[in-house]
């Protein structure tokens, strides 16, 4: 009897326990049915405002990820012509990225009488427009718009081991618009350009400038430094453009300064004086076959442009080769100042930012000056002390008397006459001279049929830095038609001038 009250007691319990969890299986499928049932709301239409606020998150999200890369410290807007010490010039004065601050909380809702107080305020103070202009990125560090700065380029290998920071002048203006590059003494003894970029910088606006302005009054400090053409290592390095940072030291510094300064800007002029005891008449030099330089060479106004594509390696050459148009600006001797070849370029280059829009100043010039398509030197036959007849700019035909050399020992005279109708580009100064000494450059002038139609210079992208293979030319530009099929004697001029020509 016992045994059976037992059993019937496990057996009740056993059913409560059963009947529990079938009501528990069955309150699960039920919320189940419903949730599948539920996307009949979905169907209902989506306000507006919750698709904005979906968006703002999604923006959010991406900003958030945006504000994990670093960002540049932002460079100090300073006077250009104020003086600084060496150590502001190594450092230059930066503003670190501003740390990111708790959001605010929202304000209480205003109630209608308090927006109208304040509306009359805000109508009041009306702030002046920020600018509208782009930032740029150069040596580390983000120039905003509407400031003038200097910061330093240094390359990170040397022949010595340490080197000196080279002043890096920006002028970015308010407004969008190309960036001019101006480059001097890549050869150390040319102290013209050094004058010149240092002139225009300084008078540059920031608050006007349409564009940006780089200006590297001295690339080649090491030359600057002891009085040379050449780097420490007797190198030209206006030869061994765009660089390789396994080269020479040379080919490294070269490297360096076309990565981190020239793929920057949307054009160049690069600045220069003639050599070893040379003077030029203040020209440009440009290769007229490709119409973006052309260009800048009709933005200089009165000013002779002679057609020469450059010597491999140089600045220029290998500038326009990235797709970056480039003219040089050759002007007066080395090694001296010369103020009317100074004053010549400042006013050229000015006139080229207003050619380009980036001033509004206008300058007038006077009659435009020829063009010369091929150039010739008129060498030394034997050597001692030459004695110039002539001067820079002037016009000489065939048989005129250029000037003598006269042997200081024997008092033997020989006499240099011109083999061309042409005008005295560049000339030697009076000078003891070898044999063959390179004395007078003559520029024949071009017909108008050599010269390639102008093409704008904008603000597009800049070429990529150039990778470990020599660079390719970008094809920004279609090429040129190649000039009319040449007579022997011009032939033969282009020879004799591209083997003695005294360039960049």
């Amino acid at each position: 009897m016992r045994r059976r009250s037992l059993s019937l007691s496990l057996f009740v319990s056993l059913a409560s326990l059963s009947t529990m969890y079938s009501a528990a299986v069955s309150a699960e499928e039920s919320t189940a049915l419903e949730a599948i049932a539920e996307p009949a709301a979905a169907d209902e239409p989506v306000s507006a405002a919750q698709l904005s606020t979906d968006a703002n998150v999604a923006q959010g999200e991406d900003k958030a990820e945006q504000d994990k890369k670093p960002a540049m410290p932002q460079a100090k807007s300073i006077e250009l012509d104020k003086p600084v010490s060496e150590q502001e010039i190594a450092a230059p004065p930066t503003t670190e990225p501003a740390a990111e601050s708790a959001p605010a909380a929202e304000p209480a809702p205003q109630t209608s009488a308090e927006t109208a107080q304040d509306a009359a305020p805000e109508a009041a103070a009306t702030e002046p427009a920020a600018p509208v202009g782009r930032p740029l990125q150069l040596l580390g560090a983000e120039v905003p718009p509407a400031t003038s700065t200097r910061l330093a380029w240094s390359p990170s290998q040397h022949f010595e081991g340490v080197y000196s920071a080279t002043p890096v002048l920006v002028v970015n203006g308010a407004e969008p618009g190309p960036t001019l590059c101006l480059t001097a003494a890549l050869h150390g003894d040319e102290l013209n350009g050094i004058e010149t970029v240092r002139r225009v910088m300084y008078n540059l606006d920031p608050k006007t400038l349409k564009g940006a302005v780089i200006g590297v009054p001295i690339v080649n400090l090491q030359g600057f430094h002891r009085g040379s053409r050449y780097l420490t290592d007797r190198r030209d390095l206006n030869r061994h453009f765009p660089g390789d940072k396994r080269g020479s030291s040379a080919s490294r510094i070269a490297r360096s300064f076309f990565n981190e300064v020239v793929v920057h800007c949307n054009a160049i002029v690069d600045l220069h004086t003639g050599s070893f005891y040379r003077t030029n008449l203040p020209q440009l030099r440009g290769d007229l076959t490709d119409p973006k330089v052309v260009k800048l060479t009709k933005g200089f106004g009165s000013t002779v442009v002679l057609h020469s594509k450059g010597a491999k390696g140089t600045l220029r050459r290998e500038a326009v080769e990235a797709g970056i148009p480039t003219v040089t600006l050759e002007a007066g001797a080395p090694m001296v100042l010369d103020e009317p070849s100074v004053s010549h370029s400042v006013k050229g280059i000015r006139t080229l930012l207003n050619q380009l829009g980036m001033v509004n100043k206008f300058r007038l010039w006077g009659e435009p000056e020829p063009v010369y398509y091929n150039s010739t030197w008129q060498r030394a036959t034997n050597g001692g002390i030459i004695f110039s007849k002539v001067q820079l700019g002037q016009t000489v035909s065939k048989g005129d008397l250029l000037g003598t050399v006269t042997n200081p020992i024997t008092n033997v005279r020989k006499e240099i006459r011109s083999q061309y109708n042409g005008r005295i580009l560049g000339m030697a100064m009076d000078q003891v001279v070898q044999p063959g000494f390179a004395a007078y450059h003559i520029g024949i002038q071009a017909p108008q049929e050599q010269i390639s139609p102008p093409e704008e210079v904008t603000a597009e992208p800049v070429p990529d830095v150039v990778s470990e293979q020599a660079p390719e030319a970008a094809p920004i530009l279609e090429p040129a038609p190649a000039p009319p099929a040449q007579p022997a004697e011009q032939s033969q001029q282009k020879l004799d001038n591209d083997e003695g020509r005294d360039e960049d």
